[in-house]
């Protein structure tokens, strides 16, 4: 499966961002979908994952409360909606997709089978 980060860019503190992540080749329906991140300097990270049918999510404690992820199969595309940003969430996100009974390692990025490019995101205070 292909996958195709698109959404980011330059957002002052406090404010919106949406990221999208389209997929060609398979259906997104077969599988887990993570977003990571990485911040110059710095490993990648967890942020957010959903699982097969949408019915469960799951964030890293930071994002909590301020990120929300979704999904559309229909679409083959996979949403992470980010509000109240803060200068420390600039990164490059990056979308995942993991097998559908992966769920339980939903965190762990070497488990991930298939990468977007990345999307830069840049919170300016």
């Amino acid at each position: 499966v292909q996958l195709q980060a698109s959404g980011g860019g330059l957002v002052q503190a406090g404010g919106s961002q949406k990221l999208s992540c389209a997929a060609s080749g398979r259906t997104l329906s077969n599988y887990v979908m993570g977003w990571f991140r990485q911040a110059p300097g710095k490993e990648r990270e967890f942020v957010a994952a959903i699982n097969w049918n949408g019915e469960s999510t799951d964030y890293t404690d930071s994002v909590k409360g301020r990120f929300t992820v979704s999904r559309d199969n229909a679409k083959n595309t996979v949403y992470l909606a980010m509000n109240s940003l803060k200068p420390e969430d600039t990164a490059v996100y990056y979308c995942a997709a993991s097998r559908r009974d992966q769920w339980y390692s939903r965190t762990q990025g070497r488990l991930y089978a298939y990468w977007g490019q990345g999307t830069q995101v840049t919170v300016s205070s």
